[in-house]
């Protein structure tokens, strides 16, 4: 009679003592992040993050502010690349800075991240990034899970996701019932492609276009692998800097949908966002992609950012106040349009001119 073994949760692909392992190297990224409201609660490894919400008691009536996002297929590229400490950054960008955007403090946040196999080494090397990020938004990692999927995903697949959760004074909420006709529109530049459109980006650069990764790209001054694979800036301490020094009316983070459509949405009824394309020079990604793709403006400036990452809406005589403010933090910024009154067919936001050379 043959001898059987029984199954197993390793048998069936899935690797605790690897998790153990992952979680015993995240840990030192992890203690980088805490605020003081964190410090010696609990620690990596329990069920729920800590948070001492008694820090709360500052503000005369706190509301908090809470936001989830992923960084969408730019993971493929971080795979294919094998450069896994810097996505974390794209995941915290697209948490925290639209946490940031209603004027809220980045407190905590929580992080995703499921593996077709838990590489020890790899996963830290992604929750290096979340951590570096959360530092760079002020915000503590308070905890988070890695989920291994043998079956659903291959043994080299894995995605990311988080959420986050803010504190702003009731008060201080930023958002279209501040803006008014005459304010100004601050452009953030922004560090590249960020972390959307990658869908399109991809299809272009690979099946359309046919390049690989390492193409020295001279328009990039690198290969298309640097440029593709670029941490999305973080803006949340800069827009809260901003909010201390300049009467904010509001923010708006440009993500997927592009820069109108996400202008647009704290635009208020009755009154109409215009800018204008001549006050910026998108970086020579945005160029690539359209000619490699033969893609048209419309369909670019509808998926990608175009070189803006955040703007801000605060009062005309406040503008060179805000550019200098942003600047000195070394965040490139200038006046890109104004709010008007809303035309018959005009909607929310919209884009005028041709682009500077």
């Amino acid at each position: 009679m043959s001898e059987t073994t029984g199954a197993s949760y390793a048998s069936a692909g899935v690797d605790i003592e690897a998790g153990d392992r992952a979680v015993e190297l995240m840990k030192e990224w992890v203690k980088k992040t805490q605020r003081p409201e964190v410090a010696g609660l609990g620690g990596l490894g329990g069920f729920a993050g800590l948070f001492d919400a008694s820090a709360l008691k500052r503000f005369e009536r706190p509301l908090l502010a809470s936001a989830t996002d992923g960084v969408g297929t730019k993971v493929d590229i971080a795979r294919q690349l094998g450069v896994y400490d810097t996505i974390g950054h794209d995941l915290v960008a697209m948490v925290m800075d639209d946490i940031v955007v209603c004027g809220a403090e980045p407190l905590f946040m929580t992080d995703y991240i499921c593996v077709g196999k838990v590489h020890p080494e790899r996963v830290a090397a992604i929750v290096k990034g979340i951590a570096e990020g959360c530092v760079l938004a002020g915000c503590s990692l308070v905890g988070g899970e890695t989920a291994e999927h043998p079956g659903l995903l291959g043994p080299d697949d894995f995605d990311v996701a988080g959420a986050g959760t803010g504190a702003v004074e009731a008060d201080r909420l930023l958002g279209p019932d501040r803006i008014r006709k005459g304010d100004a529109v601050i452009a953030m530049a922004a560090s590249g492609l960020h972390s959307n459109g990658y869908s399109l980006v991809r299809h272009v650069v690979f099946d359309r276009a046919g390049w690989a990764l390492d193409r020295h790209v001279e328009e990039f001054g690198r290969t298309l692998g640097e440029e593709l694979l670029e941490p999305t800036k973080i803006y949340s301490l800069d827009c809260l800097a901003l909010t201390r020094t300049t009467d904010v009316h509001a923010f708006s983070h440009i993500t997927g949908g592009g820069l109108a459509a996400n202008l647009a949405r704290v635009i208020p009824d009755g009154l109409h966002a215009i800018v204008d394309r001549g006050t910026w020079t998108p970086d020579a990604v945005f160029d690539v992609v359209g000619k490699a793709g033969q893609v048209e403006r419309l369909e670019l400036e509808k998926t990608l950012n175009m070189g803006v990452g955040m703007i801000a809406i605060v009062p005309e005589e406040s503008a060179d106040a805000a550019v200098t403010t942003l600047a000195d933090r070394g965040v490139e910024a200038w006046v890109a349009g104004e709010i008007t009154e809303r035309g018959e067919h005009a909607t929310g936001a919209a884009l005028i001119g041709d682009y500077a050379k």
